[in-house]
């Protein structure tokens, strides 16, 4: 039996209604989690007065501990019963959690202190863990061809990133109004609300979630063993941790530098909005690239060309704003290949993982992936927010300063340096750890031949 041919490699087998009512669930999932990784820590900052080590320290432990809960979701998912959906029942059960939490934490009450920030960030973590980890493992089986799963995962970061967007103009809407922050959750509590019931509500209608696993008596440990032993799952989980590290430091600490190094609140919704704006158009243009060129290759090209840009933002500052403008709308369109090539990748490590290890385990692992994504950031608020305030910077002396049009301080020069240096740093390490990377195109076409091959002399000797 010839191996398939490219083409067959690359056909549609997903149809545009299926694929719309699957990756639409990502729309309320992404509008809830930007305006708690953007938007929350400085609100909480500003408007209860907890110190930024406290709030730093508070995320990283909520952070951490939700880390726990990403393998047995993922592995309490693939074990659940098909009738309903095994993926799909998980996804209807946090829906309810999710609201409570974002209303919760977006719209706290005026005395709300550090365990209340602590346990509602426990909630729609968890929460959130019930619906990503059994989402994004229903996606990888909804197609086993190779560049098919990078329209899938386009289109829930498609989705993903027009969440972002809307959350964003909902944000920038209350830009220079009193309570602008506690306003723009409170927008964004009530997107959320209806835009993901409805969406839960179609996906459950009208995606089929009726997949086969084959599990091992002790998923965990042979998790662990996945992460102990040399091989593509610990190269890709290492450079994705490394690269969502250095994603998620600048990201976090975006208001902060709009606000106090350029000098420019009044821009910053603009600015996350023409990023995600980026990102979103840029995602066709990503699948096309990794379609010719690879997606691990693409990848990294993407992640060399972040950092290189990275290095000129300790030189800006209200004067050459404008020059971080244009770096906002270049690292947003490379933004695209991190949200669509790595979760493709890690997709088609479901067939590597049956061919080798006879073992097929989607769902723990997408709860690795989420781990790994929860763990990424936990680490860079935990560290970012310590280390500024242990080099001098302070919000209300920032502001200050601010106010009266002085220049970039000792502690805004931590901030500009704490924004960019730990992003370039890691992002070259994680391209470092790709090359070489074993599952390409063709290895991935030779091991679903071989898969087949199996299947078919299993199935004749039955």
């Amino acid at each position: 039996m010839n191996p398939p041919s490219r083409q067959a490699n690359t056909q549609s087998d997903v149809s545009s209604p299926v694929l719309h009512a699957y990756a639409g669930v990502a729309f309320p999932l992404a509008a809830a989690f930007i305006a708690l990784q953007v938007i929350v820590p400085t609100f909480y900052a500003e408007v209860t007065g907890l110190s930024l080590t406290t709030i730093g320290i508070v995320l990283l432990v909520a952070r951490l501990w939700d880390t726990f809960t990403d393998p047995i979701v993922g592995t309490l998912s693939d074990l659940s019963k098909v009738g309903f959906g095994r993926r799909k029942i998980w996804i209807v059960a946090s829906t309810p959690l999710i609201l409570l939490a974002v209303w919760k934490l977006f719209v706290p009450p005026s005395d709300a202190d550090w365990q209340y920030l602590l346990l509602w960030t426990f909630v729609i973590y968890v929460a959130g863990t019930m619906a990503i980890v059994p989402l994004n493992a229903w996606g990888a089986e909804l197609t086993p061809v190779y560049d098919e799963r990078n329209r899938i995962s386009g289109a829930r970061a498609g989705y993903g990133l027009l969440g972002t967007l809307v959350a964003l103009l909902l944000a920038a809407s209350t830009a220079g109004t009193e309570n602008s922050l506690a306003n723009s959750l409170g927008m964004v509590a009530l997107l959320v609300s209806v835009t993901l019931v409805i969406s839960v509500a179609i996906s459950a209608w009208k995606v089929p979630d009726n997949s086969t696993v084959e599990l091992p008596g002790n998923t965990l440990r042979n998790a662990l063993a996945l992460i102990k032993t040399p091989g593509p799952v610990r190269q890709l989980l290492g450079s994705f941790l490394l690269n969502s590290i250095g994603n998620a430091i600048p990201a976090t600490l975006f208001l902060l530098f709009v606000s106090y190094v350029l000098r420019v609140p009044e821009m910053a919704g603009k600015l996350l909005f023409i990023y995600f704006l980026s990102a979103a158009l840029s995602v066709p243009v990503w699948t096309r690239i990794a379609r010719r060129f690879g997606k691990h290759q693409s990848w990294s090209v993407a992640m060399i060309i972040t950092a290189l840009s990275f290095t000129i933002v300790p030189f800006l500052s209200y004067e050459t704003r404008q020059i971080y403008y244009a770096l906002v709308l270049l690292t947003g369109f490379l933004t695209g290949a991190d949200l669509v090539l790595p979760v493709s990748i890690k997709g088609d490590l479901i067939e590597w993982d049956a061919y080798t290890n006879g073992l097929k385990r989607p769902g723990l692992f997408f709860a690795l992936w989420g781990t790994t994504t929860k763990l990424a950031f936990g680490l860079a608020i935990g560290i970012a927010f310590p280390l500024l305030e242990l080099a001098g910077f302070n919000v209300n002396d920032a502001a200050s300063a601010s106010a009266a049009g002085a220049g970039n301080s000792g502690g805004t020069m931590a901030l500009a340096l704490m924004y960019c240096v730990p992003a370039v740093i890691l992002k070259l390490l994680a391209v470092f750890g790709m090359r070489n990377y074993p599952i390409t195109r063709d290895e991935h076409t030779r091991i679903s031949t071989e898969l087949q091959h199996r299947e078919g002399n299993n199935a004749q000797t039955i």
